[in-house]
């Protein structure tokens, strides 16, 4: 194989055994971690969990003390010039210069690489035209998160790394720019993020991992963190204060069954076709009538609250 071609086939981010301290602190430990080609890989966890400290050894801005990072198949450390031209980065804090003009900003981006997309269009795309001649420190935070994401992806990068990419922004300018991310996946761009955001996530990775401690706890597509292991849940509403005792006796002996409200009935378990069965069959033997029946997934947010906890971190 040539080594165009070898370039070419790299799997664009791997991580192996990588460890990161700071003092006594294992910001991450040991972690493995692959991301393939335009794929949207979500990297979740709650505040200290290691998130940025990845990311930042994936961009080259710091080395992992144990392990190895592959980016495009290079060490974006020692090879970090040679990667700079194909990759992009969104950094958390904007890293604007504060008495640039947006557009200046994006132009001198641009100039640094050989195809760029037009700066102009970009702009307009992101809502920024306006603002182009507006000096960075008067940008709106969601503004200066806009210009940071055009400044990434200018340069048409093979790979992105966005961190918290629209922290600061309201709906419309989020929507934008999950729009935006989509583009990039369909035109074969790898995208790797974090965010704080789980609907952000659920909308537009392709797979997730969640980092608690420097460790995953969990790997896998939105819909299988939201199947994997626990229980999803049936409402109905029906006549109050039935009797549950032959439902439960129906059900396996790990369901539950409870009136949650006045005629409100909550089943928590696996739910499946055959207690859809079993239940309507109670409703029937009863001689009443089960409506606005609707089994509840579990959400991303649930999933992650029970990995990480509910506390609250510094």
């Amino acid at each position: 194989m040539t080594q165009q071609g070898a370039r070419a086939s790299a799997v664009p981010v791997r991580l192996h055994g990588v460890t990161k301290r700071y003092g006594s602190t294992v910001a991450v430990a040991g972690l493995d971690l692959e991301v393939q080609t335009a794929e949207v890989f979500a990297l979740l966890g709650p505040n200290g969990a290691g998130k940025t400290t990845t990311v930042e050894m994936c961009e080259g801005f710091i080395r992992p003390d144990t392990g190895t990072v592959e980016i495009l198949g290079l060490d974006p450390g020692a090879d970090n010039a040679r990667l700079r031209e194909r990759i992009g980065v969104m950094l958390q804090g904007g890293g604007g210069y504060p008495a640039a003009r947006a557009g200046e900003m994006l132009n001198l981006v641009a100039s640094y690489a050989a195809d760029p997309l037009d700066p102009a269009w970009l702009m307009d795309t992101l809502g920024l035209t306006e603002a182009a001649r507006t000096t960075y420190r008067r940008l709106s935070g969601g503004q200066q998160q806009r210009l940071a994401l055009a400044c990434a992806v200018v340069g048409r990068p093979e790979l992105v790394f966005l961190d918290e990419p629209t922290a600061g922004m309201d709906a419309h300018a989020r929507i934008v720019v999950w729009e935006l991310i989509d583009a990039l996946r369909r035109d074969g761009v790898t995208v790797m993020l974090t965010t704080h955001q789980l609907t952000e996530a659920e909308e537009l990775a392709d797979r997730i991992m969640i980092i608690d401690h420097g460790r995953p706890v969990a790997t896998g597509t939105p819909d299988e963190l939201m199947r994997s292991g626990a229980e999803n849940q049936l409402r109905f509403r029906a006549p109050r204060m039935l009797d549950l005792s032959l439902l439960v006796s129906a059900l396996p002996e790990s369901y539950r069954a409870t009136e949650t409200a006045p005629g409100e009935y909550l089943i928590e378990g696996a739910i499946n076709p055959q207690v859809l069965a079993t239940v309507t069959a109670w409703c029937a033997r009863l001689d009443v009538l089960a409506t606005d029946m609707r089994v509840e997934q579990r959400s991303l947010e649930d999933v992650f609250l029970e990995l990480t906890g509910r506390e609250l971190r510094p």
